[in-house]
């Protein structure tokens, strides 16, 4: 049976800046090797936070929206709802992250994942005894 995962934003943003950074091809890689054998998983906020953090990059509307296309064929995208940013408020709390990072963590324990891929959280820290957090890039 496959393991369910959840991709933060960040992830998908470097994996589609190629500035010769190596964290382009190693979240490209990522990906990649995710969509074998993995069920992805995303939420709204992610496809949100991905168009505003593309359009720094002065990417244009339609090109976002090709990449957006992409995330939204290969991951099952979870709509928010109320007891998410619920759950978000008392994760918040509890292990001190922002709103935003809570709710990635909301959003993935909804979502049934083992693991979230962020390059934001602590890596390998272990939410609610259910969901690790996994930072690729980590050294």
């Amino acid at each position: 049976m496959s393991a369910n995962v959840f991709i933060d934003t960040n992830i998908f943003v470097y994996a589609h800046i190629s500035n010769k950074n190596t964290k382009h091809d190693m979240a490209r890689n990522l990906l990649q090797n995710l969509l074998v054998n993995k069920n992805i998983f995303v939420s709204t906020q992610v496809l949100s936070e991905f168009y505003a953090a593309m359009t720094k990059y002065k990417r244009g509307h339609e090109e976002i929206s090709s990449f957006l296309k992409e995330i939204i064929r290969d991951s099952n995208v979870v709509d928010l709802s109320l007891s998410m940013v619920e759950h978000c408020l008392v994760l918040k709390k509890v292990y001190g992250y922002s709103y935003w990072d809570s709710l990635i963590l909301a959003s993935s324990i909804a979502s049934n994942c083992d693991v979230v891929y962020s390059e934001d959280m602590q890596h390998n820290q272990v939410i609610e005894d259910k969901l690790t957090i996994i930072n690729p890039f980590f050294d």
